[in-house]
């Protein structure tokens, strides 16, 4: 048995984004990974058992990667002395790490929604990352409830709202040809918009 390497797994994933994005993610086929990545099928399965866990490799590679990051440093322990507001401004930045910063990032992700109404793809996507950074986005929520600071409700809800606010300002990313340049004090100064108006409107005595 051949030794895997993680040069070679970067090549297929590499592979994998090329195909998905020309083909879409139901079109695609393992054959025609293999194809693209120089490899036999025997070779990719090794790596990959499926096509659904090849896919979820690509997205955390180029879509959830920066959410996951993000993720870490809200459960990292230096984190828990923060203030609410730092907290939401650094999950923030990472949200949008991805979409204003890599062209990969948001192609898969309008794949994603279009090919959402008729696929398991959406579920995949969400289980590629998107989950576990919303829960760790739902626990901040939740601690912040429980000591008076946020307007009680459903914590999971809140992030949600947040998160919408953080991407409101680069909605319109998904309908340009091609992604403009942000710069990173751009990014910094559309989380706090967001963070600002997140907190006025579910935040005690703000």
């Amino acid at each position: 048995m051949r030794t895997l390497t993680e040069q070679k797994r970067t090549d297929i994933i590499n592979a994998a984004s090329a195909v998905f994005l020309e083909q879409g993610y139901e079109r695609a086929s393992m054959d025609g990974v293999a194809k693209q990545a120089g490899c036999s099928k025997a070779t990719l399965y090794n790596y990959f058992a499926s096509k659904e866990s090849l896919f979820e490799a690509v997205v955390r590679c180029f879509s959830t990667n920066f959410l996951m990051r993000a993720a870490d440093e809200l459960n990292h322990p230096e984190t828990q002395s923060l203030l609410l507001s730092e907290k939401l401004q650094r999950f923030g930045e990472g949200m949008l790490g991805a979409l204003t910063s890599d062209w990969k990032a948001l192609q898969l992700y309008r794949m994603v929604v279009g090919e959402a109404g008729h696929s398991d793809i959406g579920a995949l996507f969400h289980e590629s990352g998107v989950r576990e950074s919303m829960n760790a986005l739902t626990a901040v929520m939740e601690h912040h409830i429980a000591n008076g600071e946020l307007i009680g409700g459903s914590p999971a809800l809140r992030a949600k709202q947040f998160s919408a606010l953080v991407k409101a300002e680069v909605d319109e990313l998904f309908l340009q040809r091609t992604l403009p340049s942000y710069t990173k004090s751009e990014v910094t100064i559309m989380v706090q918009n967001a963070v600002s108006l997140f907190l006025r409107g579910a935040a005690h005595n703000i």
